[in-house]
């Protein structure tokens, strides 16, 4: 019983942060990975991390939930589900089957495109959008493009972990946005 007491309240005392693998030098040095993988291989830091992103959402008025493949999924699905709202992939480009929207962004090094279904979103809907990790930013800002040619209204951004040295945020001014975890660094 004792030992059962004990590891409750250590398990009450974790937060997801104690779940997010960091490695440094990869994929560069001067680099540290924020792995998120090992938040969602463990019940309870997926538990954390669902709760938490929740968390951030208390008290926002919204229809759906936008979510970037694949992380993006894990994390607004559950979300969606939670809260009785339904849920938009944005995919990349050729990966859904029905009339899309598209816009073409910047990477690191390069450009990509992403989709999403043209019947998605109703002229006027409330949208919330959910991701792993803002970095630099740019994939929210083209979910964003997407969903306001749509005619939704995105009011709350909400990732798990924030590389704010980065900067991401900064493409996201005049939007609500807010993460669970805060990294100062790259």
């Amino acid at each position: 019983m004792i030992n059962n007491l004990i590891k409750g309240w250590y398990e009450e005392m974790k937060k997801v942060e104690d779940y997010v693998r960091s490695i440094p030098d990869f994929p560069e040095k001067g680099i540290i990975f924020r792995d998120v993988t090992s938040v969602i291989q463990d019940p309870e830091g997926l538990k954390l991390a669902i709760d938490g992103i929740n968390g951030l959402l208390e008290g926002v008025e919204y229809d759906m939930i936008v979510g970037p493949e694949s992380r993006g999924f894990i994390f607004g699905v559950p979300i969606a589900y939670l809260n009785g709202k339904g849920f938009i992939p944005v995919r990349k480009k050729g990966k859904l089957p029905c009339e899309t929207i598209s816009t073409e962004y910047t990477l690191e090094y390069g450009t990509a495109t992403i989709e999403m279904h043209k019947d998605a979103i109703r002229p006027g809907q409330k949208v919330v959008i959910v991701d792993d990790l803002i970095a630099t930013g740019g994939t929210t800002e083209a979910i964003i493009k997407l969903v306001e040619e749509l005619g939704g209204e995105v009011v709350k951004i909400v990732f798990l972990m924030e590389l704010a040295g980065l900067k991401g945020k900064e493409k996201l001014t005049g939007y609500d946005v807010d993460s669970v975890i805060v990294y100062p660094g790259k």
